[in-house]
């Protein structure tokens, strides 16, 4: 497996002076998909935040915050639980950390890719759940972008069974103080 290696800075933007974090990755001898460079203004004062408004126009919540501000201290080439997020954060319940992740508007840069099932079974992304035959959510749910997600893992290293569960237990992180 090759290395990854990320940085990440803070530098005052050309936009309004607000201060930009800049998250790169990139890994030694094989393409990263996308999340090789990005960057995007991500709001880290109280007062950004309170103004902040998504591309669709809407606020994000104290809830959704605290779960994007958790997940963002997730180390590349580990993975974390639904549940394990809300039990850190002290609040909400793993629905609520899904329904906050999937209306992400800071991907890849709030990396909700790394984010599992408490039974370590890949989860959901971008509104589906499962792949294959485990897919939940009728016909609008083919399991691509699962499938899709356990791609951007495997380039981190974190490898699942053809039916979706994590292979190395080792690889779960509980970020709790």
């Amino acid at each position: 497996m090759p290395a990854i290696r990320t940085q990440l800075r803070s530098r005052k933007g050309a936009i309004d002076g607000h201060r930009t974090m800049t998250s790169r990755a990139s890994i030694v001898g094989e393409e990263m998909q996308d999340l090789a460079d990005c960057k995007m203004h991500y709001p880290l004062s109280e007062n950004e935040r309170k103004t902040f408004k998504t591309r669709d126009g809407k606020r994000v919540t104290l809830h959704q915050w605290a779960v994007y501000d958790f997940t963002r201290t997730i180390p590349c080439g580990r993975v974390t639980t639904y549940k394990d997020i809300c039990v850190a954060l002290g609040q909400g319940s793993p629905r609520s950390v899904g329904s906050a992740l999937r209306n992400n508007p800071f991907a890849p840069f709030v990396p909700c890719h790394r984010i599992i099932a408490s039974n370590l079974y890949i989860g959901g992304f971008l509104g589906e759940w499962g792949t294959g035959a485990n897919a939940k959510g009728g016909q609008k749910n083919t399991g691509v972008q699962c499938n899709r997600k356990m791609e951007m893992l495997a380039k981190e290293g974190v490898m699942f069974s053809l039916e979706g569960y994590i292979e190395d237990e080792s690889l779960l992180w509980i970020g709790r103080g």
